[in-house]
């Protein structure tokens, strides 16, 4: 008879604490925010990514506009430039990147003969193998590309976003016909 009252008893206490238990709510929204925390963190993090890949590709596009510039009067050409002066240049107008610029950036400047052959779209979504050094003479028609490569870390944006290598390469180009200047 005891053996059977300390099991009801001990059904009772288990029964109490069960209800207990059901009625009890303060740590739901510890559950609740665990559960959408997650994918909210992620996703805050992939716009901010988002929003920093559109920055570096308008930066960049302004940066080769400006830069170019120089090549179209004959700056370039008349004072001696050349690649890595340019590539300084470029990197200058964009000096919010830092030191990394100038590693993460390859330039490829071509003259063209006319504007059907040197049309400034990229081709795919990898940088060439091969970079050109050309910033014509008076009256020739150039085409700037540069190609800058940033990295993602969202692992969301890596699928629809990169490039190669979890990178994403930002291309940026214009073309023009440079302007008469004394040689």
């Amino acid at each position: 008879m005891a053996s059977r009252s300390l099991i009801a008893r001990a059904r009772l206490r288990l029964a109490r604490s069960a209800g207990r238990f059901a009625r009890a709510d303060e740590g739901a929204t510890a559950v609740e925010f665990a559960l959408v925390a997650i994918p909210f963190l992620m996703l805050l993090f992939a716009i901010i990514e988002l929003g920093l890949v559109f920055l570096v590709s308008i930066t960049l596009e302004n940066a080769v506009i400006d830069a170019g510039r120089t090549i179209r009067t004959g700056e370039v050409q008349t004072t001696g430039g050349n690649a890595n002066s340019f590539k300084t240049a470029v990197c200058n107008r964009m000096s919010w990147l830092g030191s990394k610029c100038s590693s993460a950036l390859r330039l490829d400047v071509r003259t063209f003969t006319d504007y059907a052959t040197g049309q400034a779209s990229a081709t795919n979504t990898t940088v060439p193998t091969t970079m050109n050094w050309n910033p014509g003479a008076s009256g020739s028609i150039v085409v700037v590309r540069a190609y800058y490569t940033w990295p993602l870390v969202t692992p969301m944006l890596n699928t629809g976003l990169q490039s190669s290598n979890g990178n994403r390469i930002i291309y940026a180009a214009t073309s023009f016909t440079n302007e008469p200047y004394e040689q």
